[in-house]
């Protein structure tokens, strides 16, 4: 990419280095087959304000992004745009869990949508806010949206086995509500990462046991959902960190 590279061009005329300003290389020979049917199907303008987007993520975050981004993002931002020029309508059953979840991201998707308003005069809903933030979250995580998708739906059930133990007790508004939400991500990311946190610190584990046993109770629950839905089990250790949190997040 670069300004002015193709201008006054034609078919195989030799590009000038001196206007290159960037050269993307995928590393898998597959990404690079897609991203080069995506630069054939999909409009220039289209193409250069998802390298907008994805380089403004960059910058906000401070994160390694997965280059993969450059193909799903882009595809999904092509094809939402097609999707209001033709007045179809599609609505993100996971938009409040997505802005809960992953602000940061949905804030990036916002000023996504702003940019794609100002730049290509088309106006997204906002439920694409939290599409981009999934995209980006994914990118981050370096997971495939099934997975993504997966993991926001088992921290919206946990969050509802802590309220059905604990009616009306979570302070949805503290920093201990905050910390519980991201230490959630990150346990959900080691489930299905297969990265779980182990320790043989007995004498803590011990402890826990011992002064919060309804929090613990409460855990077990989540051990329990989590053992039946992923065929997955969680360490002690993990338990008892969700307890500490439990605890923190129902004592006013």
């Amino acid at each position: 990419m670069g300004r002015g590279l193709g201008f006054q061009g034609h078919p195989g005329d030799e590009i000038d280095p001196d206007k290159v300003e960037k050269t993307y290389i995928m590393k898998d020979h597959g990404m690079t087959n897609r991203f080069q049917q995506l630069v054939e199907d999909i409009p220039i303008e289209r193409l250069e304000i998802c390298n907008e987007i994805i380089q403004y993520a960059k910058d906000t975050l401070q994160k390694n992004i997965n280059d993969n981004i450059y193909i799903s993002l882009t595809d999904h931002i092509n094809f939402a745009i097609e999707r209001v020029e033709m007045g179809v309508p599609f609505q993100n059953p996971f938009l409040w869990e997505i802005k809960k979840f992953y602000y940061q991201e949905y804030l990036i998707g916002q000023a996504a949508i702003g940019m794609i308003e100002r730049k290509l005069k088309v106006t997204l809903p906002q439920d694409e806010a939290a599409f981009i933030a999934l995209h980006i979250v994914n990118a981050e995580l370096d997971l495939d949206m099934t997975e993504m998708v997966s993991m926001t739906k088992l921290t919206q059930n946990i969050l509802k086995i802590v309220d059905d133990c604990f009616p009306d007790q979570m302070d949805k508004e503290s920093v201990f509500y905050e910390r519980f939400i991201t230490h959630l991500k990150f346990f959900a990311q080691r489930i299905f990462t297969g990265n779980e946190v182990e320790s043989d610190d007995t004498e803590f584990q011990e402890i826990i046991r011992n002064k919060y046993q309804e929090c613990l109770d409460c855990v077990e629950k989540i051990r329990i959902y989590i053992k039946n839905t992923c065929n997955h089990d969680i360490t002690d250790e993990e338990m008892m960190y969700l307890t500490v949190h439990i605890k923190r997040v129902v004592t006013r």
